[in-house]
């Protein structure tokens, strides 16, 4: 599964020990979000959703500035 610039930018931001912590991390923030914000984080969270915790594990995210 491929994650765009965007969504691994905001998991670097919110990236903690494993995947499910991440998700939650990013699923605690969507209240103060903007609503563009938002649609990524779920977007995102859709993803991390669907993906196992090995694979989320083998993965390296890089925040990238753009």
């Amino acid at each position: 599964m491929y994650f765009t610039v965007e969504e691994e930018n905001l998991i670097c931001m919110y990236h903690k020990s494993d995947r499910r912590r991440t998700s939650g991390a990013i699923r605690a923030a969507l209240p103060d979000m903007s609503e563009d914000m938002a649609a990524l984080a779920r977007q995102t969270l859709d993803k991390l959703d669907a993906i196992r915790d090995t694979d989320f594990e083998a993965q390296q995210f890089h925040f990238t500035d753009e």
